[in-house]
């Protein structure tokens, strides 16, 4: 079906797939960076209580991810990624009405867990535009993971930490109902787009062995990326508190952080073609490393300019590298399975990212120490992957 729509149709079922994206990502899963100073401060927690809720966020993902594994055989990806952006706009908006914490539990790993189901299968409905024309196709997978994501960090990063300065911390309940309100109508066109493609129900995969042995470089690396990546996200804006930088420096440095990451996928492109070794996601993992330690090493309104540029150029771009390493690695019967492996190592290291850094920035009274610990664990995930050569022997 997809071959007799026009090329202006296919790009706008993309821009509805992105804004799915947008909901899941830029606003479920990283929009909370921006609240939880001001939930933090009215509501008493502490680091650990406030990298609770992410980490709650990710085991929802992880549930979220195995649940679309097993429904994808019985149900189409578009009625699942439907499905998804809508609860996940229904969760987010929840968040808002209830502050004790097994309710904010309950729906941050709502939001994970839909979020995931959303976010999988639409990778499958990108994958069926321009079935065609091999550069289109591959640069519409790229915009729909990197530029949905981004998209909803520039949205929420230009407008929460404004409200809330104006408004006062208590309203951080309005910033969670106005992110849900936004996502509601978001959710009209993310439907449409996934109601005009057809792809086919997976079948039951057919055992394929991996060479695991051979992949750990690059399983390293992955598992380095989801323990360290998600403490920025998480935890940047309370650290920018913490040192009496204002909303507009905030708004600002989010901003910048978002269109980084709508503009990467055209950086790196070059890149993932020309190695089929562990390096692309080495440079990546030390781009985000930087990224992290920068506001801490650089406590400066430039630093933080420079932390955003360098961490958003990166950071939604080590699933693209190890889908690279991947598809020129291996066997095209083994895609599947070694990216679902990968995901599934990346979604249960990003568990532990935000609850031990909350704990570690109690401890150390303040939570720079934990960013610069996040920095640690992406560059040692950086020296894993820069090990990892290419798989010459299948």
């Amino acid at each position: 079906m997809t071959s007799e729509l026009s090329h202006g149709r296919q790009w706008l079922i993309l821009a509805g797939l992105a804004l799915g994206v947008c909901v899941t990502n830029g606003f479920a899963r990283f929009a909370y960076g921006l609240v939880l100073p001001a939930m933090k401060a009215q509501l008493g927690w502490s680091y650990a209580q406030s990298g609770w809720l992410n980490t709650a966020n990710a085991l929802g993902y992880v549930a979220g991810a195995l649940l679309t594994m097993a429904l994808i055989r019985r149900v189409s990806p578009a009625r699942l990624f439907s499905a998804g952006v809508l609860l996940t706009s229904v969760a987010l908006l929840a968040t808002g009405f209830d502050e004790a914490m097994w309710a904010q539990t309950l729906w941050r790993v709502a939001a994970g867990l839909f979020g995931a189901l959303s976010f999988v299968t639409g990778g499958a409905l990108a994958a069926a535009l321009f079935p065609r024309d091999g550069r289109r196709n591959a640069l519409a997978i790229a915009l729909y993971f990197g530029g949905g994501g981004g998209l909803g960090i520039v949205f929420a990063g230009a407008g929460v930490p404004l409200m809330l300065e104006h408004w006062g911390a208590e309203s951080w309940r309005w910033a969670w109902i106005g992110i849900g309100i936004v996502s509601l109508f978001i959710c009209p066109l993310a439907v449409w787009s996934s109601e005009q493609l057809r792809v086919p129900r997976a079948k039951p995969p057919a055992p394929v062995p991996l060479p695991l042995r051979s992949m750990l470089g690059e399983i390293g690396g992955y598992a380095g990326f989801g323990l360290g990546y998600i403490v920025y996200l998480t935890f940047l804006s309370a650290w920018m508190v913490e040192r009496d930088f204002g909303a507009g420096t905030i708004a600002l440095t989010w901003v910048l952080l978002g269109s980084c990451i709508t503009l990467s996928p055209f950086l790196w492109r070059g890149i993932f073609a020309r190695f089929a070794s562990g390096l692309p996601l080495a440079m990546i993992l030390t781009g985000i490393a930087t990224g992290s330690s920068l506001p801490v090493l650089w406590p400066t309104t430039a630093g933080l300019v420079a932390s955003a540029i360098v961490f958003g150029a990166c950071v939604f771009m080590a699933p693209g590298a190890v889908t690279s390493f991947t598809r020129q690695n291996l066997p095209s019967e083994a895609w599947g399975p070694a990216i679902s492996f990968l995901t599934l190592v990346f979604a249960v290291s990003q568990t532990l990212g935000p609850v031990g850094a909350g704990w570690l920035g109690d401890l150390a009274g303040g939570i720079g120490t934990s960013l610069l610990a996040a920095s640690g664990l992406l560059m040692a995930g950086a020296i894993c992957a820069l090990l990892q050569r290419p798989l010459t022997e299948r």
